[in-house]
């Protein structure tokens, strides 16, 4: 994987976990995990299209609709985890999920800034 791909998944996951770690301890438990959902409901989507990529380009005579496939399979997995979350989990914090996956989603931003 490239680089700075990497290093972007990286920091989405580890986005994840830190805002987990923080509502954890702002607002308890229940709050934790509805962080780390919300916040691996973007990740884990976003690696997945990653790895997608890196395949495709690895491939000769890769086609520009292998992006756009892949970006529908993203968003189509994403909405999916959210709606698992949502399902799933009862105790589920809402103010806890849908920022964590805002701060997941933005969390590139700190790696643009930071040159």
């Amino acid at each position: 994987m490239g680089s700075g791909m990497a290093r972007i998944i990286l920091l989405q996951f580890a986005a994840a976990l830190i805002v987990a770690l923080v509502a954890s301890l702002v607002s308890g438990l229940p709050a934790g995990l509805s962080a780390l959902l919300g916040g691996l409901c973007c990740a884990i989507p976003n690696a997945f299209f990653a790895l997608r990529l890196l395949s495709s380009a690895r491939k000769p005579g890769g086609s520009p609709m292998n992006f756009f496939v892949g970006e529908f399979i993203k968003i189509a997995l994403t909405i999916a985890l959210l709606g698992a979350v949502v399902m799933f989990y009862p105790g589920l914090n809402w103010l806890a999920f849908i920022a964590a996956f805002i701060v997941v989603l933005k969390s590139y931003l700190i790696l643009l800034f930071r040159h």
